[in-house]
């Protein structure tokens, strides 16, 4: 049986859906249910089309954080590769011109009187001068081990996506920035200690999209910090806390694509400049991360869209291989968080690296293949708890400043 409450809403609610929220409802022969238990069943049929409401915003948000990551990163990508083709350019340019330099004759006033002139054959006095070419030295084994290995060929339609956190790197790549943010009294740390508590217990206990979650205030802690500012900061704090975490063996899973010459990109909810900066020191193509809204070189606070995490990259992976014209049954992805099997499940290849529990039981069931470089006590000691998530991590660090002037 089912009831509807009136044209406010665009479907009926069947009792047996709700009935364990009201518990049983009584009918009389003549009235029906009672007006209470009618009361019931509207709050009832309210929640649940405000979670469908909800679930549509999120998924809304997820989309456009995805696409604006994927926009952000094929724009720094376009513009890096522009700029290392200005320096190569450059360089020839100056080698053309010195090999020109040197190979340019004398002046006939700067000859000595007794130095034959330059197209003229040198002999000894008194006997026929050979004219000739002075023979050529072999060439050595030294140089042709200096010689550059052949271009790679590139396969235009294969990439790799790399998660950051656990996966390439010890830890969470935007804790480690926050460390490095509060060394320069960008915030304290007991700040930073204080707002990630908050956020444990919101992960733990809070839901999903709630009103003035770390999603809401993220980044605000960068409201008014010019770009450049913190793009010079972040090539620091990478040196100092960041390029000792990388994991080897994923470093190596990465390098194996480059050499197939596949393109490789980081996808991360950490902000897409500090993001694009870890990869271009690992040597990779870009990165996929949290878009943070600018206006004039400097950022404003707020993110556009949401932060990438969980359905968000997958939303961006799909949207680079659209633009980048990549085929993603040829892809393969990596992650070490059960959050990202949306992103693991778009592509062709998944692998589970330094898997949380309940991804290392998906992967198990879907027959992914699985790599962990951590042992014993080192696996339990390493890394950020999986019920906090990249999403919390990022929110807590992010909005660490907001927290404190409050």
């Amino acid at each position: 049986m089912s009831v509807t409450f009136g044209p406010t809403y665009c479907s009926n609610v069947t009792l047996a859906e709700v009935g364990h929220f009201i518990g049983p409802i009584g009918f009389d022969d003549t009235l029906g249910p009672s007006s209470f238990q009618i009361l019931e069943l509207e709050a009832v049929r309210v929640a649940l089309w405000r979670g469908k409401d909800r679930s549509r915003e999120l998924e809304r948000r997820a989309e456009m954080a995805g696409e604006a990551s994927a926009e952000a990163a094929v724009s720094i990508e376009h513009a890096s590769a522009r700029s290392r083709q200005a320096v190569q350019d450059a360089r020839e340019a100056e080698g053309l011109q010195g090999r020109q330099e040197v190979t340019a004759p004398p002046a006939e006033l700067d000859r000595p009187a007794d130095q034959p002139d330059a197209g003229q054959p040198v002999g000894v006095p008194g006997e026929t001068a050979v004219v000739g070419t002075a023979p050529r030295p072999e060439p050595s084994a030294e140089l042709d081990e200096e010689r550059p290995p052949p271009p790679v060929t590139p396969d235009l339609t294969a990439a790799a996506f790399f998660d950051v956190d656990n996966t390439m790197m010890m830890g969470a790549s935007m804790f480690h920035f926050a460390r490095g943010l509060a060394a320069r009294k960008y915030f304290t740390t007991s700040d930073l200690a204080g707002f990630a508590w908050q956020q444990v217990k919101f992960r733990v206990g809070g839901k999903e999209g709630d009103v003035g979650s770390p999603r809401e205030r993220a980044l605000s802690f960068v409201a008014g910090r010019r770009v450049e500012e913190l793009n010079e900061v972040g090539e620091e704090i990478y040196d100092e806390l960041m390029a000792d975490k990388i994991w080897s063996g994923t470093k190596a899973l990465a390098q194996m694509h480059l050499d197939a010459g596949q393109r490789v990109w980081l996808v991360t909810a950490t902000p897409v400049e500090l993001a694009t900066m870890i990869s271009r020191r690992l040597g990779l193509t870009g990165a996929l991360g949290t878009v943070a809204e600018q206006v004039d070189g400097s950022y404003t606070g707020r993110l556009v869209g949401d932060l990438l995490h969980g359905r968000a990259k997958a939303h961006a992976v799909r949207a680079l291989a659209a633009k980048e014209g990549l085929n993603l049954k040829r892809c393969t992805a990596y992650s070490d968080s059960l959050n990202d099997v949306p992103m693991l499940s778009a592509v062709g290849t998944a692998v589970a690296i330094n898997p949380d529990t309940g991804l290392r039981e998906v992967a198990r069931q879907r027959q992914w293949e699985i790599r962990d470089w951590r042992t014993g006590r080192k696996a339990a000691k390493i890394g950020v708890p999986s019920v906090l998530g990249a999403g919390a991590v990022a929110g807590a660090v992010a909005a660490g400043l907001a927290y404190r002037r409050r």
